[in-house]
């Protein structure tokens, strides 16, 4: 198969390339750094350097393709300038023109956890709004949403506190179960479903792990040295004036802190309801990468 994949090689899309390049499927990878040509092709996929933000470049990039891999990429949190929604918008109809204009069949689109919820789930709204976005596509397209969960490498974000607290504190966790992925079990999902037969929507939720907060905070604390590490909660107002005196956008800190509290209640209804089967990356694999990266610092 011809298969173009968005999200340059990042920690989703390198692994998927490398994949179905070994599978024998024609890879086109889209990058906007010109630098990451020679890596892409060193795969052995095609590089396709340009901006999503430009329809006409996408829709020349897909021509031809059996199946598109599409993404969202996220922003810079600390630009005070920064709008996710609008950002979401804008890359969701550029996408929309270029599958249409291209005459592609079949797309699988990384979405979210949080994306069956129009409000009430922080910025995971924008996914909710590139979803109905791409969902009006004509029904001949084929569309697999992805829905994963939270990302191992999100806990990466706690390094600080752990150094300088002993603890790992948010709005969310405590001795409350979440899931968790690895981009590599994303990657294999993906992988799964792009070269899958398929007609009209399809949204399969993907995860790697389950645990509390405290499970977690046991693993991680085990890794880097610290067996007693607890996760506490701490006040919604508390983690947002944290975020706002760390420099970031006063409106995503809001947003990032309304969609961790609604893990405490209505974010993962969905996901239960759709329980996938867990990936093979658990939590004590990520957490030798998370001890490694603690070390550096």
């Amino acid at each position: 198969m011809k298969i173009i994949l968005t999200g340059s090689l990042g920690h989703i899309s390198l692994p998927l390339t490398k994949e179905l390049v070994q599978k024998g499927h024609q890879v086109t990878v889209v990058s906007s750094k010109p630098e990451k040509q020679a890596a892409i092709e060193a795969l052995g996929a095609t590089a396709a350097i340009g901006v999503m933000e430009d329809a006409d470049f996408l829709t020349a990039t897909f021509i031809g393709a059996d199946a598109v891999y599409t993404m969202i990429v996220a922003g810079n949190y600390s630009d005070p300038n920064f709008d996710l929604m609008a950002e979401g918008h804008k890359l969701a109809y550029n996408y929309l023109q270029a599958i249409q204009r291209s005459g592609v069949k079949r797309v699988v689109h990384l979405s979210s956890i949080g994306a069956h919820m129009e409000k009430g789930n922080g910025i995971l709204a924008s996914y909710h709004n590139v979803e109905q976005i791409l969902g009006t596509l004509p029904p001949d397209v084929a569309i697999t949403f992805m829905r994963p969960v939270g990302f191992y490498y999100n806990l990466y974000a706690f390094i600080p506190v752990i150094k300088m607290q002993g603890v790992i504190a948010s709005n969310y966790g405590g001795n409350d179960k979440e899931p968790w992925v690895s981009p590599i079990d994303i990657a294999a999902a993906v992988a799964e479903e792009i070269v899958k037969p398929f007609e009209g929507r399809k949204i399969r939720y993907v995860a790697s792990d389950e645990l509390t907060g405290n499970e977690v905070a046991g693993i991680l604390g085990a890794a880097i040295g610290k067996p007693d590490l607890k996760w506490i909660i701490i006040p919604d107002e508390q983690v947002l004036n944290g975020m706002i005196a760390a420099g970031m956008n006063p409106t995503i800190a809001a947003g990032l802190v309304e969609m961790n509290a609604s893990r405490r209640t209505v974010l993962y209804e969905d996901y239960y309801r759709n329980q996938p089967v867990l990936g093979k990356v658990k939590m004590t694999d990520f957490a030798k990468e998370f001890a490694a990266v603690y070390n550096q610092n």
